[in-house]
């Protein structure tokens, strides 16, 4: 019963991940089927973000009160069949009304299966979001690598989109069996006056959310720039740039669970900050393009634990509401996504691309001075999240049945 759930948990972030991978992959493509330009296909990407944003904020007390197996089963199906609409939109104008719903639904399927997560992990007793976040990177590189083999045969946006849709829709109908029922208190919402309001320890967590995504936005937006323009790299080297941070994302994330089981939560927050800080300070020093590709793979192994945890928090920081608290906590980490690049953008029109890439140094300090403020909770039977386990003890608490 619990290794199927974290299996479909694991698979759910990657279908999830596919979809984004797929996406980005064919921008180009997009762009050449509109006639668009730089600011259009901008635009394309902030109504999706907005989108997502504005549903996380507005279903945040609908998901806390269905829970999020029974929003995972509706939300994620309708992303597929609204990521169809997005691969058939005939117009620009039509295109941007099938994004923002595909923001929508995608922002909802984010929220749900991160909450489901945290059901999963709470059932297991330790941590394993960093596991599920890796489903994340595999399904995203995997969307990747289709998008770029359908490129090299020549097919266009729409039949890459919608063959990508019609591969997910009837995994997002299977998996929605594998899902764990929260206990009543997680699924339900309190009445009365003031039920709304989550605790201030889900804003400080957000913002270490914030934070972090901004990082990984600005990586994923300007690595390429920052190889090619600011180091004189080739297009196609400088095109590995991402790639490799995503790579380094997905190792990290494979063993962030064993790592925090070990140091600690707020231990391994303030290293990830700190090695962060040490990454990006490579990359922007970097006196040849291949250097600052290692300082990206760094970069990656060292920021991937830091919103799994973020997630992980949130559905022990309101024990009664984790649901919401998740919602909350990847609304303010996805405003973070679009605000990162843009911030960047300016800096390095006003400066140089060095130093607007180098605002992330600052950013990964932040992590780590706000580690030690993070509130932690022994709730919901996730046991000691900052208690490291004995090097001569180990981790005495029983695996959880596969049955």
């Amino acid at each position: 019963m619990l290794f199927r759930a974290r299996s479909g948990s694991f698979l759910t972030f990657a279908v999830a991940g596919l979809m984004t991978g797929v996406w980005v992959s064919r921008m180009p493509a997009l762009a050449d089927k509109f006639g668009a330009n730089e600011s259009e296909i901008g635009i394309v990407v902030l109504v999706w973000g907005l989108g997502a944003i504005t549903a996380m904020q507005a279903l945040r007390g609908v998901m806390a009160r269905a829970g999020s197996r029974a929003t995972l089963r509706v939300a994620l199906p309708l992303t597929a069949l609204s990521y169809a609409v997005v691969a058939l939109a005939p117009t620009y104008g039509v295109l941007l009304g099938a994004v923002v719903v595909f923001g929508m639904t995608f922002g909802v399927t984010d929220i749900a299966m991160n909450a489901q997560g945290t059901a999963v992990e709470r059932a297991y007793k330790r941590p394993i979001m960093s596991g599920m976040h890796a489903g994340w990177c595999t399904g995203a590189m995997s969307g990747g690598l289709l998008g770029v083999v359908t490129a090299a045969v020549g097919l266009g946006f729409t039949t890459t989109i919608l063959a990508a849709a019609l591969l997910t829709l009837p995994a997002s109908l299977a998996l929605g069996r594998t899902y764990l029922p929260e206990p009543p208190v997680s699924a339900a919402t309190g009445t009365g006056r003031g039920s709304h309001r989550l605790p201030a320890a889900v804003y400080l967590i957000g913002a270490l959310c914030f934070i972090a995504f901004m990082t990984e936005g600005a990586i994923a937006d300007w690595s390429g720039l920052l190889l090619h323009d600011g180091m004189g790299a080739s297009e196609a080297f400088a095109a590995a740039g991402l790639p490799t941070f995503e790579l380094a994302m997905l190792l990290g994330r494979i063993f962030g669970d064993r790592v925090r089981t070990r140091l600690g939560t707020r231990r391994m927050l303030a290293g990830a900050g700190v090695g962060t800080a040490i990454g990006m300070s490579i990359v922007v020093l970097a006196p040849v393009p291949a250097v600052a590709i290692a300082g990206f793979f760094v970069t990656g192994v060292m920021v991937c634990t830091v919103v799994p945890t973020t997630i992980s928090l949130a559905g022990t920081a309101a024990p009664d509401r984790p649901a919401a608290a998740v919602a909350q906590v990847g609304a303010i980490g996805y405003g973070g996504l679009l605000l990162g690049p843009v911030v960047v953008g300016f800096l390095s029109d006003a400066t140089s691309l060095r130093l607007g890439v180098g605002t992330v140094v600052v950013l990964a300090l932040l992590i780590a001075a706000g580690a030690r403020f993070v509130p932690l909770r022994e709730v919901a039977d996730v046991a000691a999240l900052d208690v490291p386990a004995r090097a001569d003890e180990g981790d005495t608490r029983p695996e959880p049945s596969a049955a």
